[in-house]
């Protein structure tokens, strides 16, 4: 499992996957995004956004749209999305990263923490109104220092050993009556004429 930069060709997937999971797809761009995938299967696994916004007094960066697929949730692969987009963000000269989101208890164990509304740069407070609005009522601020960043061990070795599991219900057992037997009567409920 690795986690790169997403590819123009992969514009349709990620709208796709987007969509399906109800997220946050304002300002969308695929080169600001990331992607999950197997070394093995070449699935992707999950995917996830930088968002730099450069309105106000100085470029403030965004942690958004993260999304890993059913099959491939409790494994690591969100942890390792986030972490490379948290390093991206180093990169580019950011020491702070914010997410305005409701999964504020997932991200608490990367060193995010939750700030006030009036605490977040002007540009994302307007931001977390819309989303309120519009997307995740139930969404919060959190930011990290960049360099407080930190994927605990447990997700690291998980994220290592990834692999595609079940994203439907299993199939129920097939019976007697599936093949056409009363199990009370051990005869065939249909008459095949022989």
């Amino acid at each position: 499992m690795y986690v790169r930069d997403a590819k123009n060709r992969e514009e349709v997937w990620l709208l796709d996957r987007i969509e399906e999971m109800g997220l946050d797809e304002t300002a969308f761009r695929s080169r600001d995004y990331v992607v999950a995938i197997d070394e093995e299967s070449h699935e992707k696994a999950g995917f996830g956004r930088i968002r730099i916004h450069k309105g106000g007094d100085e470029p403030v960066c965004e942690l958004t749209s993260i999304g890993v697929l059913p099959e491939w949730r409790n494994q690591g692969v969100g942890a390792h999305v986030i972490e490379r987009l948290v390093e991206y963000a180093g990169d580019e000269g950011f020491d702070t990263v914010y997410s305005l989101t409701n999964a504020s208890e997932f991200l608490a164990q990367f060193g995010f923490e939750r700030i006030e509304p009036a605490q977040l740069p002007d540009a994302l407070r307007d931001r977390l109104a819309t989303k309120q609005e519009n997307i995740q009522p139930d969404a919060v601020p959190l930011r990290v220092a960049v360099d407080r960043f930190e994927v605990p061990g447990h997700l690291r070795k998980q994220f290592k050993q990834a692999s595609a599991g079940e994203s439907e219900e299993p199939e129920p057992e097939e019976g007697p009556e599936d093949f056409g037997i009363d199990p009370d009567e051990a005869t065939y409920k249909y008459d095949t004429g022989d």
